[in-house]
């Protein structure tokens, strides 16, 4: 009897899952939508990485397509995101007894438009900002591939929370 009840809810989060109305990590991706599109998000900061913008856009389409079924498209779609990056900075975080800093912050900030075809309140305009330290007595070009991957991975799952999960 207890593998029965098992196997029937496992059947309906199944078929839950299967039709779009629910996604096992909480998404709520309107099911009425096919298709999405991510535009190019250009390095609008101060400070210009030159790989940044593709290294962004490419991982949001990556991550996107990863959590749902939409079909990724250029122009006009269902679900729409835009930006560009407006913060890349470099600052120091700690400062020790000779006022020579001891960890280095590097901080990057996308600012990001999303539009729902089929509901313009769940729609936003955001930035959204990350973070990560690093050792002083390191050089940027040393770990800075690293921390780009890092940060762009927990804003790219911020975007994604903020769109679909609406927290």
């Amino acid at each position: 009897m207890r593998y029965i009840k098992f196997l029937s809810v496992v059947l309906f989060l199944g078929l839950l899952t299967a039709c779009g109305i629910y996604s096992l990590s909480g998404a709520s991706i309107p099911a009425d939508a096919k298709t999405m599109s991510v535009g190019y998000f250009r390095n609008r900061a101060p400070s210009v990485q030159a790989t940044l913008s593709s290294v962004f856009t490419d991982k949001l389409k990556d991550y996107l397509i990863s959590q749902s079924n939409l079909t990724l498209i250029d122009g006009f779609a269902d679900l729409q995101f835009s930006g560009e990056i407006v913060g890349y900075s470099i600052n120091p975080t700690s400062i020790q007894s000779n006022d020579k800093a001891a960890m280095n912050r590097l901080t990057i900030t996308v600012q990001v438009r999303y539009k729902n075809r089929f509901d313009d309140k769940s729609g936003f305009s955001q930035n959204f900002s990350r973070y990560r330290d690093y050792d002083a007595n390191l050089s940027l070009a040393s770990v800075e591939s690293g921390l780009i991957e890092e940060i762009v991975e927990e804003l790219v799952e911020d975007i994604y929370q903020r769109a679909f999960v609406n927290w």
